[in-house]
């Protein structure tokens, strides 16, 4: 039971990903209620790790039509609920040169809204290129496969 509410186009596309966690994340009811309409976008966000805690920085959640005066601030921090184990391992793991937690996607799982970040490292350009190429091989050797059992 897994509805998925927006995700992050580039972070395959610019990062090279490496070890993913599934986080809570603690949200005000406007955003819930937001995030249920699928009005939100994850494309410039990060996250990052402020005194042993990790915040889920540069989201936005629209504000509700619905609410009034106690709506929401689009663009806030959001705190991002880990273990701390998993939250040891991304302090580690983002203290080296070149790492950046990244968000893949926000997702409602059993009714609980989720966010998906990943370990990763940026790619330079010609990275992208050679993902480019074999991508572009893959799907001319599966057209002719394709062909072939015609």
């Amino acid at each position: 039971m897994v509805r998925v509410v927006c995700k992050n186009p580039r972070a395959s596309r610019d990062f090279a990903l490496e070890d993913r966690y599934e986080a809570g994340i603690e949200l005000w009811g406007s955003e819930v209620k937001s995030l249920r309409d699928s009005q939100a976008s994850i494309k410039e966000s990060f996250a990052m790790v402020r005194e042993g805690e990790v915040y889920l920085v540069n989201s936005y959640i629209a504000p509700y039509e619905g609410s009034n005066q106690f709506n929401h601030e689009p663009r806030r921090s959001r705190k991002l609920l880990l273990n701390k184990r998993e939250i040891n391992k991304l302090i580690g793991k983002t203290l080296i040169r070149g790492y950046t937690i990244v968000p893949l996607r926000i997702y409602f799982k059993n009714g609980w809204a989720k966010v998906e970040i990943a370990i990763g490292k940026g790619k330079r350009t010609f990275d992208k290129r050679e993902d480019i190429k074999r991508r572009e091989a893959d799907r001319e050797m599966s057209k002719a496969m394709k062909r072939r059992m015609k």
